[in-house]
């Protein structure tokens, strides 16, 4: 991501001090290097911060500061929003894609738990895309020993008040999920949001009434792959793919950072066509 793009995209979305020690580091330079930490899992000391200013020194402490107070205010969040609002244009909401995510956490910490399946302590997030793979929202994660639907209403509810806080009408819009997704709260939830649920029938879901006909489209059921495909490339970041991060705001930062630079790339790939 270049520079330019950093200052006029992201850098006026993140809080400055308003009094007190004025930092002589200009903050596009402190994000490029937490950018490189996302990107390559590094540990905080080893970055290789002359790489990124010749002018000022910079120590890693006070790159680590501003990244985790900017995750404390929200700054990273209200950045992704900005984005989101002002290029929303650019997404195709001809349906989204629901899914969730296990991250293995090394370190515990907020919202972890044993998942057997994983055999490993994990936490558990909701990821919304649009139609393209592209990342639109995440939710608060939970502790891994709890399955998809945990919380599900209020977990949706909360990644539609972040497309709403965006500007985006989710109403009309196909939702499409897999079968562990399949529930009447869920469902329920869907329409008090007037989104139309594409969930695949799970056979062995008890709830279902045999006169029940919930609406299913098998075509645009295959769409979903692409939020499939967009949990692989977060894997990319390596800072990602393994939780280390104890608090949840800081491991939301990150992922808030991630939907960032997805979305700029392609905001990039789109300008030079």
């Amino acid at each position: 991501m270049d520079k330019g793009t950093i200052e006029e995209l992201i850098v006026p979305h993140l809080s400055k001090g308003k009094r007190g020690f004025k930092s002589k580091i200009p903050s596009c330079q402190v994000v490029m290097a937490i950018f490189y930490r996302l990107k390559t899992g590094c540990q905080w000391r080893e970055l290789p911060l002359k790489q990124f200013t010749d002018t000022v020194e910079m120590s890693w402490e006070s790159v680590y500061y501003y990244f985790n107070k900017w995750g404390k205010d929200g700054s990273w969040r209200s950045a992704w929003i900005a984005l989101l609002r002002s290029k929303r244009a650019l997404l195709d909401l001809s349906s989204m894609q629901l899914d969730g995510s296990h991250t293995a956490a090394k370190r515990g910490g907020q919202a972890v738990g044993y998942q057997g399946r994983k055999a490993s302590k994990t936490s558990n997030a909701l990821f919304l895309s649009d139609n393209t793979g592209l990342m639109l929202a995440l939710s608060e994660p939970q502790a891994g020993q709890h399955h998809d639907l945990y919380q599900i209403k209020t977990l949706f509810t909360e990644l539609c008040s972040l497309l709403k806080e965006a500007g985006i009408d989710s109403r009309g819009i196909f939702l499409n999920a897999d079968p562990g997704f399949d529930s009447k709260e869920l469902r329920s939830a869907c329409i008090e949001k007037e989104i139309e649920a594409n969930i695949k029938p799970n056979p062995r879901n008890k709830e279902k009434d045999e006169d029940e006909n919930w609406y299913f489209d098998e075509e645009l059921y295959k769409r979903r792959t692409v939020i499939e495909h967009a949990n692989a490339w977060m894997d990319g970041f390596k800072g990602l793919v393994m939780r280390y991060k104890v608090l949840t705001r800081n491991w939301m930062a990150m992922h808030w950072m991630a939907f960032l630079v997805f979305f700029l790339q392609r905001i990039n790939k789109q300008t030079k066509v």
